[in-house]
């Protein structure tokens, strides 16, 4: 990780850069592939998945029985672990129903607010070297909470065709019917314009890599919604020097074995926690299975000394991480400055993998610096708010001379006379 002390503001900027990929050719790629998925629909995808997936299927259709099939090929400990992990996410996701409130705005004027699930879903659950099935749960218990009519599960198979059980057995716990075996670009395009089996959505979820990201953003400007702008995971961890140096090391890690574009960065008002910290992570990275992915994301990744733990809650904020730890003893007296984050872990033992899985809010957030205008997944993700306003005789003549004024100081005179119209009927 690279070290730097005591940054001046005119360096913030440049701290807070995302390692960046060459966009030119990825979107190229993008945009010819959503053209041929547009054009030849089921065809192009066995084309683009043979190319990247290695594999051709007969069927992309996950069948009910295979579905059902996985969970005997699940231990009962790693089933008892996913079923409590959708307790609580459905317990925090269920709590974020909204009661419908009528309000009096003027006398006889009445109005209301009320939900609707977006009909048709897509989540797309990354596959590859990490069968992110913990994404099933984040993305598939608020849909089915919120209502939503379809939900389509897009997830790339392996090499033999097969989709890792894992996944199968939480879509299948979820009631998720339709599950999809295509991945990457070929599986965005694919749920943007509908083929002969795969349906056309709505809205678009769910994290990947560069190429998924790309592909979203193609999908958005084709008018179908997605949950947000992102790219790869990061976390911004402030210690203080209560901080236990192996603790921050295992959650830079954990963040950094996710991709090697990811980033992982330290704040701290102590050059031997960050040294301690360093020592850590040199200690706990040779035990891991993805140390080499680990290794290269720590390269783009930093390490910061400041003045202060306020100072180092403001440069947080102009970085705007997906995930900002707390390890720090009276994080409770800080808790107010933060402004800017996906989801914020307080304390020496919130570790962010409890966020990834099973404490209940959602781990599908926006990074990038996006946290500085979106929130993470929600019910409300998954859910439109319609309005509704009701008129009486008396409700009009209240609001309609101030409406009749308006309208015509701005020249429209036909708004102008649908209230015009009604309150002479009325007199």
């Amino acid at each position: 990780m690279q070290r730097i002390s005591y940054p001046k503001k005119e360096q913030w900027a440049s701290l807070s850069q995302r390692p960046i990929v060459e966009q030119a050719h990825l979107l190229q790629i993008v945009d010819q592939i959503f053209s041929e998925v547009k054009t030849h629909g089921d065809t192009a995808i066995h084309k683009y998945t043979k190319k990247y997936d290695k594999v051709e299927l007969d069927s992309f259709i996950v069948g009910a029985a295979e579905l059902k099939i996985a969970e005997k090929m699940l231990t009962k400990e790693l089933q008892a672990a996913i079923k409590l992990a959708k307790k609580n996410i459905e317990k925090f996701h269920l709590a974020q129903q909204d009661k419908n409130l009528m309000i009096e705005t003027s006398k006889g004027v009445m109005c209301w607010r009320e939900s609707r699930a977006i009909e048709n879903v897509g989540i797309y659950i990354p596959g590859g070297t990490a069968p992110l099935f913990s994404t099933v749960l984040m993305l598939g218990v608020p849909a089915v909470i919120a209502g939503c009519k379809e939900i389509v599960l897009c997830t790339p198979p392996d090499r033999k065709g097969t989709i890792h059980p894992a996944i199968l057995y939480t879509a299948h716990l979820l009631g998720i019917q339709r599950v999809v075996a295509v991945g990457g670009i070929q599986a965005i395009a694919a749920m943007t314009y509908g083929t002969a089996t795969i349906p056309k959505v709505d809205k678009l979820f769910g994290p990947g890599n560069q190429f998924v990201t790309a592909a979203k953003q193609r999908a958005f400007k084709n008018g179908v919604a997605i949950d947000m702008p992102a790219g790869p995971s990061e976390v911004l961890i402030i210690a203080d020097d209560t901080a236990i140096p192996a603790y921050v090391a295992a959650d830079l890690l954990s963040q950094a074995e996710h991709g090697v574009d990811s980033q992982v960065v330290v704040l701290s008002t102590s050059e031997k926690m960050l040294n301690d910290v360093d020592k850590a992570i040199k200690e706990q990275i040779r035990l891991l299975p993805r140390q080499t992915i680990a290794a290269a994301a720590l390269k783009n990744s930093l390490s910061i000394v400041f003045h202060s733990i306020e100072e180092c809650i403001e440069f947080s904020n102009y970085y705007a991480p997906e995930h900002l730890i707390l390890a720090i003893d009276d994080y409770h007296s800080f808790t107010h400055l933060v402004q800017h984050a996906g989801s914020v872990f307080l304390g020496h033992y919130s570790c962010e993998s409890a966020g990834d899985y099973a404490s209940g809010p959602n781990h599908t957030l926006p990074t990038n610096g996006f946290a500085r205008s979106y929130s993470g997944v929600s019910l409300d993700s998954f859910i439109k708010k319609l309005t509704f306003q009701e008129l009486s005789k008396t409700g009009l003549q209240e609001i309609g001379p101030s409406i009749e004024l308006m309208a015509e100081a701005e020249q429209l005179f036909a708004h102008k006379n649908a209230v015009s119209i009604r309150l002479k009927n009325i007199k």
